[in-house]
C-alpha cells in the first residue's frame, strides 16, 4: 500500500477570496509510517488530507492510492473506498447526533458492512485506549470537544483502515492526553502497517511521527 501525490494543484474560493493552498505539490506517503504535516494556517494541510481521502478532486495532478488514480474512479467507487479503506478524523469530530460514544463506533461498523457483534468489544477497548471507558453511554452532544475528537479517533481506528487521515487530533486536549493520543496513532500505524497522515501544530505529534513534512517548504 502506498499513497503518491503527483503535481497536485488545488485552488479554492472565488474573486478576492481565491487561494491556492496546494501548488504543483509532489509527495509520497509509505505504509507503516506516520507522517506529520506541519506549516502555518493556510499552508494546505487540511486540503491535502481532503485530496488524499478522495473528498476533494484536485485541479491538476494525480492522487494514486496503491497505484489507482482516485480521480478516475466513479463517485460510487470513491464512496466505497472511503467507507472500506480510509479512516478520516475531522477537526470537528463529525459524530452522529444522539448516539452514545459506544454507538458511534458500532454505527460506523454497520455502515461499513461489518457485523456489529464482531466489533463490540474492540469498540469498548478502543474507547478505553483514548481514555473514555467511563463515557461509553454518554451521548456525543453532552461531551466536550476534546472527548468528541477522541471518539472520532477511536471510530477511525475500529475498522483498521489502510489509509488513516487525521486533522488536528490534539487541538482540544491537554498535554498528557495529546502525547498519549500521538503515541496511540504511531503504535497503530506500526502494528497494522497503514499509511497515516496527520495535520498538526502540536510538537507531541511531531515527536511521535516517523517523519515531518513542512508544507511551507514545498
Amino acid at each position: 500500500m502506498s499513497l503518491n501525490l503527483h503535481d497536485i494543484t488545488v485552488t479554492l474560493g472565488r474573486g478576492d477570496s481565491r487561494t491556492t493552498p496546494l501548488r504543483a505539490l509532489n509527495a509520497d506517503f509509505p505504509a507503516g509510517r506516520l507522517t506529520a504535516l506541519v506549516g502555518p494556517s493556510g499552508s494546505g494541510k487540511s486540503t491535502l488530507l481532503a485530496v488524499a481521502g478522495a473528498l476533494l478532486r484536485p485541479d491538476t495532478g494525480q492522487v494514486l492510492l496503491d497505484g489507482a488514480d482516485l480521480a478516475s474512479l466513479t463517485p460510487s467507487a470513491r464512496a466505497r473506498l472511503r467507507r472500506e479503506r480510509i479512516g478520516y478524523v475531522f477537526q470537528s469530530g463529525n459524530l452522529l447526533t444522539g448516539l452514545t460514544a459506544h454507538e458511534q463506533l458500532l454505527a460506523a461498523a454497520s455502515i461499513a458492512g461489518r457485523p456489529v457483534r464482531t466489533v463490540r468489544e474492540r469498540a469498548r477497548q478502543l474507547l478505553a485506549d483514548v481514555g473514555l471507558e467511563h463515557r461509553l453511554r454518554h451521548r456525543a452532544d453532552t461531551l466536550s470537544g476534546g472527548e468528541r475528537q477522541r471518539i472520532a479517533i477511536a471510530r477511525a481506528l475500529l475498522l483498521e483502515p489502510a489509509l488513516l487521515l487525521v486533522d488536528e487530533p490534539t487541538a482540544a486536549v491537554d498535554r498528557p492526553r495529546a502525547a498519549a493520543l500521538a503515541a496511540l496513532l504511531a503504535d497503530t500505524t506500526h502494528r497494522h502497517g497503514c499509511i497515516t497522515v496527520v495535520a498538526t501544530h502540536d510538537p507531541a505529534v511531531e515527536k511521535a511521527a516517523d517523519r515531518v513534512l513542512d508544507l511551507a517548504s514545498l
